[in-house]
């Protein structure tokens, strides 16, 4: 079977910044893959034309087992609030998704908080640091019954701020310590292949470079692996939409 992630930056295409519907559902029928997670999730956002990216993508897959999961209420740089879980269903929000052709069995949500104050960070082009706001993360924990047997699968996007998520991360993996293998963890981590395999004690499944997309030179997005699963061919395509390039990997 295929697993992939791919972090969408809302559907947008980064040449002129417009979001394309279209777009994503072609870049998901490229990818192919059984199980899928998805992170910069629209919902209902006016700058993505108040779609249902998670529908969207789907609908395209052919998968009738999804779930979109919100990290935050509201529009991303303007106002929002950290999701709990008991907001409107149709309400604005933002969060990461996955998508499954094979039956998921049960649904875990694990919310991570962010850095609770302003934190310095150096940006190209600035000759002094800037205060920025941490956002709330959120990761979302699948058991799927596949033809290689029952799953766990995890989807998350983690905090840029890389003090933190690793912190965040250490989070994710306890949530999955009882839970069954094999174990895949996907997402965008925010950090390098090495950090990743270190802090979750994980095997990588797939090393790609994923960003930027146009010629990328670090690996942030990664497909990680714990318990008996056999990995094969891999790639890291470019497609219709995103800063990032998708990961997928053959597992089995």
């Amino acid at each position: 079977m295929r697993v992939a992630t791919f972090n969408i930056l809302n559907g947008r295409v980064p040449s002129d910044q417009h979001v394309d519907p279209a777009g994503l559902a072609d870049a998901v029928k490229r990818l192919d893959a059984d199980i899928l997670t998805l992170q910069e999730v629209d919902q209902n956002q006016h700058r993505s034309g108040f779609a249902d990216l998670t529908s969207v993508a789907a609908e395209a897959m052919d998968a009738p087992h999804h779930r979109f999961v919100a990290a935050i209420h509201g529009s991303p740089g303007a106002t929002w609030v950290a999701s709990t879980g008991d907001e409107q269903p149709d309400s604005a929000a933002y969060g990461v998704a996955l998508l499954s052709r094979y039956p998921v069995k049960g649904w875990q949500v694990v919310r991570l908080e962010p850095v609770p104050f302003r934190v310095p960070m150096r940006f190209k082009g600035r000759l002094r640091p800037y205060l920025v706001t941490d956002e709330p993360r959120v990761a979302v924990v699948a058991t799927i019954d596949t033809p290689v047997g029952e799953c766990t699968v995890v989807g998350t996007h983690l905090s840029f701020i890389s003090w933190w998520n690793v912190r965040q991360l250490h989070q994710v993996v306890r949530a999955t310590v009882d839970c069954r293998e094999p174990v895949l963890l996907m997402g965008d981590l925010n950090m390098g292949p090495d950090r990743a395999a270190h802090t979750t004690g994980m095997r990588p499944a797939a090393s790609h470079p994923t960003y930027p997309v146009d010629d990328p030179s670090e690996q942030i997005d990664h497909i990680l692996v714990r318990g008996r699963l056999a990995t094969g061919e891999s790639g890291a395509p470019a497609l219709p939409i995103s800063d990032h390039r998708a990961l997928w990997v053959e597992v089995g």
